[in-house]
């Protein structure tokens, strides 16, 4: 095992091992308005793909199993996976607290702390958006908010640098989620404190227990530089650190340096806690951003590719196939180095369909974060809005796409197509 090898494995044990033991246990406790219902009624057609359900198996338990089932009321019979495939990453049952009251402040009191590169995930409804920043998510991973009446579970697992916006709704009952302690494909595996169903984060299914195979929604979100949603939203709201409940050491990235070293950790063709041989095509911890299909095709680019030529355009020839990827430089990686707002910049994208009023539109970048279209000329921001020209106020349409390290993106869809630019 080489020097460098050995220094990076050391980090990222050394930082497993703060999360697992210095975080206690939580109490369980219960600009495009017209743009939001579309996306909603999209994202139930995508989820098919990613979760790739299989028949509910129901059987008595045998054997020892590769994790704990003490403290749980999980009805551990009924499951879509093999439990082998599922071991604990360190922490025990909410041992990384989920935030369950969450508070807000404005942007001016948040930039007190945020830098401008600071990575934040951006919801918005209706006009309105909220900022979660990934300084505070690499603690808890997992906020139970309610944004304009919506209950939602904004989500991130440090390990696959997966950040996942879902509906907290499933039928009449309205869940709350926690955090396990487990993985599985180095992926978070939450639960809710409802029926202490198991859910896998990547592909919002619960895998275990009560509510096994039922599907959360996808909801489409935004990973962007603070400095960025600011300009964007100067009425946001941005989630304030709960420093009167928790002594966490916000802003600090417990993971060292991750995804600076990450993929020399990869010891005989594996990851640390990743059970299988990542899909070669890429780098492991290279960054991708995933998009799914009606027909549960789906495709990765890389953002290496995007951050080259500013725009990408992906249309395999189908109308359900049109995509346009921006990207736009400023955002620092949250896990590249412990201080996250002065890490290395690994840039923004927005994910968009590529077609106003049925026209298809070609793209190209006029330099950092802005862009314009062959057809009219217009300017458009890394939000898919056009800001001067002929379609002034008009915006792109986004798609409910997903910022992922590669390995976990083709572990959890290992038929994906990968973007190679030509």
């Amino acid at each position: 095992m080489s020097g460098c090898f050995r220094f990076a494995a050391g980090l990222l044990a050394l930082a497993l091992g703060l999360a697992a033991c210095t975080i206690p246990a939580a109490a369980p406790v219960t600009p495009q308005p017209t743009r939001a219902p579309q996306v909603a009624d999209r994202a139930p057609s995508l989820v098919a793909g990613i979760a790739a359900a299989k028949t509910v198996e129901s059987r008595p338990l045998e054997g020892s199993l590769p994790f704990s089932r003490r403290g749980w009321d999980t009805d551990f019979t009924k499951r879509l996976v093999d439990f082998a495939e599922i071991r604990s990453g360190g922490p025990p049952k909410d041992g990384i607290p989920a935030l369950d009251r969450p508070t807000f402040e404005d942007v001016n009191a948040a930039s007190a702390w945020l830098t401008e590169t600071d990575p934040v995930i951006a919801y918005e409804v209706q006009g309105e958006a909220r900022a979660y920043p990934l300084a505070i998510l690499t603690w808890h991973e997992i906020v139970n908010d309610e944004f304009n009446g919506q209950p939602i579970a904004v989500t991130f697992c440090p390990l696959c640098n997966a950040s996942i916006v879902f509906d907290r709704r499933v039928g009449n009952r309205v869940l709350d989620f926690g955090t396990t302690g487990n993985l599985r494909n180095s992926d978070l595996v939450m639960y809710d404190r409802q029926t202490e169903s198991w859910w896998q984060q990547f592909t919002g299914q619960a895998i275990i227990g009560e509510l096994a195979s039922t599907q959360l929604r996808f909801l489409a979100s935004q990973v962007l530089a603070f400095g960025d949603f600011k300009a964007l939203f100067p009425a946001g709201e941005v989630l304030r650190r709960p420093l009167d409940e928790y002594s966490r050491s916000y802003g600090t990235n417990p993971y060292g340096h991750y995804d600076t070293y990450g993929n020399a950790l990869s010891n005989g063709g594996r990851l640390m806690l990743f059970d299988q041989a990542p899909d070669d095509r890429l780098e492991p911890l290279a960054r991708v951003v995933g998009v799914l299909f009606p027909d549960q095709s789906s495709v990765a680019i890389p953002f290496a590719a995007a951050r080259a030529a500013g725009v990408i355009h992906y249309a395999p020839g189908s109308a359900d196939k049109n995509v346009v990827v921006f990207h736009q430089p400023g955002m620092s990686s949250a896990l590249a180095e412990p201080d996250i707002g002065n890490a290395r910049d690994i840039g923004s994208v927005g994910v968009f369909a590529g077609v106003v009023d049925g026209q298809a539109l070609e793209f190209r970048a006029l330099g950092p974060g802005e862009f314009t279209d062959a057809q009219t000329g217009s300017r458009w921001n890394i939000r898919g809005q056009a800001i001067a020209g002929e379609l002034e106020g008009r915006a792109l349409t986004p798609l409910v796409a997903f910022d992922h390290f590669w390995f976990a993106w083709a572990a959890f869809l290992p038929d994906t197509e990968l973007f190679v630019p030509t």
